[in-house]
């Protein structure tokens, strides 16, 4: 089924998951609704961001297609209900984007990137009628994302109504007064209070993060993926030996474990 007056390239996509949608279609995709799409949506954002970290570009493209099948996906859904069409969506984030860019479009001027965010900030209050849905600088931050994300996003937030500090001295500072606080709260023995300093921890990390233009999110990855590299290289010399890595002594694998990172600066991964 053609899409009347299309002018983007996905109409083939679009009338295979009405195919699959259809009386005739795929069982399994005609018991999905959007909220047991959900997992699928998470997975394939996650597997964008790996090709990407990877910096592989045929994956990235394939990668890119299954995240856009989750959305062609959705759009069919809401559309077979009534509620809204694919056209809608790219009408309607095409309309926003004009809109939000008017040093682009129009004959607004800035100077930065930082005008261009409290720009989009400001234009995107006026569209909700002058004042967010909620009371507060901070709405329009999801709960589900990934805690580091959205301890990153609050911060901006706040950032750009002059709640930060002056400098990345500050944000530093900060960390180091809440390993204190960390360490004292460990003293005294109550996990309550433990686990407060170390969520404390985390939020300064991410704002001194921030203040180095690190997106947290994407440091931590990397070091899991490190991690898991340099594990696997004790797992897999403890193998070659006959050895089972559970009875291999600590200092084993520690010194396996800086044969991994020397491993890692000798084949150009210096920081890993």
């Amino acid at each position: 089924m053609k899409v009347e007056g299309s002018s983007y390239p996905l109409d083939p996509l679009v009338e295979v998951m009405e195919r699959l949608l259809g009386e005739d279609g795929c069982p399994w995709d005609r018991e999905q609704t959007h909220l047991t799409l959900r997992r699928y949506l998470l997975e394939e954002c996650y597997e964008v961001i790996e090709a990407i970290e990877e910096e592989d570009m045929h994956k990235l493209c394939e990668e890119l297609g299954d995240l856009l099948l989750q959305i062609v996906f959705h759009a069919a859904l809401a559309q077979g209900r009534g509620d809204f069409s694919l056209r809608e969506v790219v009408e309607g984030i095409t309309a926003k984007m004009i809109r939000r860019h008017p040093h682009v479009f129009g004959e607004e001027e800035v100077r930065d990137g930082a005008q261009v965010q409290v720009n989009w900030e400001q234009i995107k209050k006026r569209e909700k009628g002058g004042e967010d849905r909620e009371d507060t600088v901070l709405a329009g931050v999801p709960q589900q994302m990934p805690a580091l994300m959205r301890a990153l996003k609050l911060q901006e937030k706040a950032a750009r109504v002059g709640f930060d500090w002056d400098s990345a001295a500050g944000a530093l500072a900060k960390v180091e007064e809440e390993i204190a606080e960390l360490k004292e709260a460990d003293r005294v023995g109550e996990l309550a209070a433990v686990e407060e300093e170390v969520g404390d921890l985390l939020f300064a990390i991410v704002n001194l993060a921030r203040f180095l233009a690190i997106e947290p999110e994407t440091a931590l990855a990397r070091t899991n993926t490190k991690f898991c590299r340099r594990f696997r290289h004790i797992e897999e010399v403890a193998r070659r030996k006959g050895r089972k890595i559970e009875d291999m002594t600590l200092a084993e694998m520690d010194n396996l474990w800086d044969q991994a990172k020397e491993n890692g600066k000798l084949c150009g991964k210096p920081r890993q």
